[in-house]
């Protein structure tokens, strides 16, 4: 790995931002763990779709040392292991909530969102170039 990967720069505030969220998965990690809250490994596997257990721990590992992520062991047998995000992690919903907001204003002309009884969401994603 080239050292410019290890540390991110950091004389620009969005780019330290973007180097915790950075990779294809995390967003959608911390997503699930902000709503659902704490989680199993093999629970997040299948809530996310079309993520690998490879890279669902490469991820979850660098989210755990940017502190966003926490692993809790507890000391059972069989040992269990839950993720959770952690307050740090948290304070990067709102940033997450503005990050979709602008992909469906942006990205989505015909996304539709109906929740009728609080559980129910229909989607249509069109993308704008598609259109």
């Amino acid at each position: 790995m080239h050292p410019y990967q290890e540390r991110p720069r950091m004389d620009c505030a969005v780019d330290a931002t973007m180097s915790v969220l950075e990779g294809r998965w995390k967003s959608t990690i911390l997503c699930v763990l902000a709503k659902w809250g704490p989680r199993r490994f093999n629970q997040l596997v299948k809530s996310i779709e079309g993520i690998s257990p490879r890279m669902l721990t490469k991820q979850l590992k660098e989210l755990e040392r940017d502190g966003i992520v926490e692993r809790t062991v507890y000391p059972e047998m069989p040992p269990r292991v839950e993720y959770s995000i952690t307050e740090k992690g948290m304070s990067l919903v709102p940033v997450l909530k503005v990050l979709a907001d602008w992909g469906r204003e942006n990205m989505f002309r015909n996304w539709v969102e109906i929740d009728t009884e609080g559980d129910a969401v229909q989607q249509d994603r069109v993308l704008a170039d598609q259109n």
